[in-house]
């Protein structure tokens, strides 16, 4: 007997529903963190926090269809768990990859509006200081007469 398409189904049965909790996770608890990132700007936040929620599902969905295929067939109950746990470890390893990335990334965004925000001054100038005459030392420096 040919275990092969019920180890796809049960592929299919765990992967999905897990992209499904960890995109709806990461939407959920992203809320905030790309509103402090895009400093206080909701309407931005909330449009990016759904844009990134479409790449997700269709980046981990392609991979995961793509990543269907078995090349031996599964024989055994045992071929099948053996073969599920290397197929959903790697679908599990790369949502982890995926999430690092962007929190690296919207991290590095967050960084720079700190900085930048940093840049600029805390009260609009108020006035203008002439330029100031060269300062001459009142003694010449050793060597010099």
């Amino acid at each position: 007997m040919d275990w092969t398409v019920g180890t796809y189904l049960a592929y299919l049965a765990v992967s999905v529903p897990l992209i499904v909790w960890v995109a709806t996770t990461l939407a959920r608890n992203g809320k905030v963190f790309l509103a402090d990132v895009f400093a206080g700007n909701d309407e931005l936040a909330v449009a990016v926090n759904k844009l990134l929620v479409v790449g997700f599902y269709l980046l981990n969905l392609g991979f995961v269809s793509l990543y269907l295929r078995i090349s031996d067939p599964v024989r055994d109950l045992g071929g099948l768990f053996e073969t599920l746990s290397v197929k959903i470890g790697v679908v599990t390893l790369t949502l982890g990859v995926l999430h690092f990335f962007n929190v690296y990334v919207f991290n590095a965004i967050r960084r720079r509006s700190r900085m930048e925000s940093l840049r600029t001054a805390p009260v609009a100038p108020q006035g203008h200081l002439p330029p100031v005459a060269s300062y001459t030392h009142p003694y010449p420096a050793p060597g010099r007469a």
